[in-house]
């Protein structure tokens, strides 16, 4: 679906296309940028009475720290980040530092060398 929305940073108006799958990855897409901007949610029964979640994946180099997710008030965890367009990005939940999650709601899986799967968003 299209809507048209304000660009805060002036008056023109962009073109934005709006794709979700479900509850749990959603997609906006700028046409005046190369980017993206996907927000995940992890749900409350799969973060498991997690204190902390980060996403880590090929967008930011697997690194454990650098993408947190926020806790909301219904016990869920969300993060948006802006991704390039035309690529595909591998990624995992890293809940307490301990347990890897997937996503649910991902566009699709592929193994990974440690005999599990990574969650994948098609952007």
């Amino acid at each position: 679906m299209r809507k048209k929305f304000v660009n805060l940073s002036g008056s023109k108006r962009d073109n934005i296309s709006k794709r979700s799958n479900g509850d749990g990855i959603k997609k906006r897409y700028l046409r005046s940028r190369p980017y993206c901007k996907v927000t995940f949610k992890l749900p409350e029964n799969a973060a498991n009475k997690a204190q902390k979640v980060s996403i880590v994946g090929d967008f930011n180099n697997w690194d454990y720290y650098s993408t947190p997710m926020k806790k909301l008030k219904n016990g869920d965890f969300s993060v948006s980040l802006d991704l390039e367009k035309d690529r595909e990005y591998r990624f995992r939940y890293l809940i307490d530092n301990v347990k890897w999650e997937n996503d649910c709601k991902a566009d699709k899986y592929i193994p990974n060398p440690f005999g599990d799967e990574d969650s994948v968003v098609m952007v």
